[in-house]
């Protein structure tokens, strides 16, 4: 855009304008370009447009979902990735766990062509607004302040979210669906749910909305680790289904998966109903998340609504998406440092 038509779009005055682009082209985050050559074009010396400039600063973001590693890219302003980076984890647990945390992040920096503008960390668990885990039970953390630690550690702002959170983040900001409000579920370590309603991510009073896996679905089911029978958590969480799968047949694959999308089309279904979702996607591996799990969830969730909200839900997989985790964690840094998403 021009700087005129910056000016229009915005409400501010044609000076003010000129002064935001000043200071957006001295940190290199925009540049004049020449306007594309259009026939019939008017005369007179077209305006010169401003341009944002992807490549201008990096994003360093990590995944800390995974089982088994913690991923991280090198991405630059629009989310394309430049570089990629893994540290296996093994055992790890507590201190030794985050002790890996900024050796991959330090392998990510190293690799950025570019100023880093900040970095984003996208982590399973409860975590506030300060970026501190409060806890992620399967990796021993409680109360631990990745972002201030990585902040202090490089020398340049980080944020952190929950996993799921910044996958529905980034499925809405990314082009991954043109819903507005919807919801991604995830199953790679426990059960969670990132919920998105009117274009804002909602985190709920203790930063725990979406925090599915220990609604009750059966008052006579299996002991959960929450103490509680019949969560929702042991039926679908990723490492419990593989436990059941294991020598199975494929008849016995398809009754164990199908039981499981059943169980959880229940608990979406009034969610769908009271938020009227249309778009829900299932993050997960894919030899489970793929066919009869999203098959059954959907129809599971759309025999328990009203038909003018089954008629529009639409339940998939994300399992291809693998890249969604981090670049929720850029919408992260983008949000944070530059005001944008």
């Amino acid at each position: 855009m021009s700087r005129a038509e910056l000016s229009r779009a915005s409400g501010l005055t044609a000076p003010t304008v000129s002064a935001l682009v000043a200071d957006l082209e001295a940190d290199g985050l925009v540049a004049d370009v020449e306007p594309p050559r259009e026939s019939g074009r008017r005369r007179g010396k077209p305006s010169m447009l401003v341009a944002i400039q992807d490549d201008a600063v990096n994003l360093v973001t990590l995944d800390l979902s995974p089982a088994g590693a913690f991923r991280g890219a090198v991405m630059n302003l629009r989310g394309k990735v430049l570089a990629r980076g893994r540290v296996a984890i093994g055992d790890a647990l507590g201190a030794r766990a985050a002790a890996l945390v900024p050796r991959l992040a330090a392998e990510l920096v190293a690799a950025a062509p570019g100023r880093v503008l900040g970095i984003g960390v996208a982590s399973p668990g409860i975590i506030d607004r300060e970026g501190v885990i409060r806890q992620a039970a399967h990796l021993g953390w409680n109360d631990l302040p990745v972002a201030a630690d990585l902040a202090g550690a490089f020398g340049v702002p980080a944020h952190a979210g929950n996993d799921v959170n910044l996958a529905a983040l980034a499925a809405l900001h990314f082009g991954r669906t043109p819903a507005r409000s919807l919801m991604v579920v995830g199953i790679e370590h426990g059960v969670g749910a990132g919920l998105i309603v009117d274009g804002k991510l909602v985190e709920g009073e203790q930063f725990a909305a979406g925090e599915i896996g220990h609604l009750t679905v059966d008052p006579d089911g299996e002991r959960c680790v929450c103490g509680r029978r019949g969560c929702l958590d042991p039926l679908i969480d990723a490492a419990r289904l593989k436990e059941r799968l294991a020598g199975a047949t494929a008849d016995e694959r398809a009754r164990v998966l199908s039981t499981a999308g059943a169980a959880l089309g229940r608990i979406l279904a009034p969610i769908a109903s009271a938020l009227n979702l249309n778009e829900i996607g299932i993050m997960g591996p894919a030899d489970l998340v793929e066919g009869p799990l999203t098959d059954t969830a959907q129809l599971t969730a759309r025999a328990c609504t009203l038909s003018p909200i089954s008629a529009s839900l639409h339940v998939r997989s994300l399992s291809s998406d693998l890249d969604l985790p981090l670049l929720g964690a850029a919408c992260t840094v983008l949000s944070g440092e530059l005001g944008v998403l």
